[in-house]
């Protein structure tokens, strides 16, 4: 596993009670993201229903929030402590481990993707294929919805979510250089949301589909 995986699951584990307690009540708080996974639910119900991931679902309150919108999701996070955090708050629901970098699913075998906030840590080299490995996954037709922090760089960010030890680099990047990955990986990208424009770290999210290989 490359140090920055390895980094990254450590990191969650650490934190994943903490995260998880904090972040709870969060989607409610944001009426624009709360909007927008109101529209990926109603677009993969528009192509057929079917399985959505949710690609980085941390402690699952996301994949919970899809799922009262109806939308047939389950959840895979990098980080073990994170998706027993899920299980115990979420049991209804599916949880798995699983990285994005070797996403284990069959070839368009969803009809949504959800990638919340959960590129952040993945180095500009890893995106092309964290794209790719989207654009298989995700049948003719499917969405992929993409949130990330907007900006240009990146920080290490050494503690967190109540002081905790951390060692993650968070990227921030532009809506038109992600835009431009997507369509190297083969979608169209066919949406974008800016969110949270004056705070210190604003937000995007992109909505796009998967074009012929």
């Amino acid at each position: 596993m490359d140090d920055w995986l390895s980094d990254t699951r450590t990191s969650y584990d650490t934190v994943a009670s903490s995260y998880a307690d904090q972040l709870r009540g969060a989607v409610g708080e944001r009426p624009y993201v709360r909007a927008a996974l109101a529209l990926f639910a109603d677009l993969v119900r528009a192509a057929g229903d079917g399985p959505v991931a949710d690609v980085g679902c941390g402690p699952g309150h996301v994949t919970a929030q899809l799922r009262e919108l109806g939308a047939d999701a389950f959840g895979i996070d990098l980080s073990p402590g994170m998706i027993d955090v899920a299980r115990r708050d979420h049991p209804g629901l599916r949880f798995e481990v699983g990285s994005m970098t070797e996403l284990d699913l069959p070839d368009a075998s969803l009809t949504g993707l959800l990638a919340f906030w959960s590129l952040i840590h993945v180095p500009d080299a890893d995106i092309p294929a964290v794209f790719g490995h989207f654009h298989r996954v995700l049948r003719p037709g499917g969405v992929l919805l993409a949130g990330f922090h907007v900006g240009d760089g990146s920080v290490l960010k050494t503690s967190g979510y109540g002081g905790h030890p951390m060692k993650v680099h968070v990227h921030r990047r532009r809506p038109e250089q992600v835009a431009d990955l997507l369509r190297a990986a083969g979608f169209t990208v066919e949406a974008q949301l800016l969110v949270h424009l004056d705070e210190k770290v604003p937000g995007a999210m992109l909505f796009a589909r998967p074009g012929r290989a």
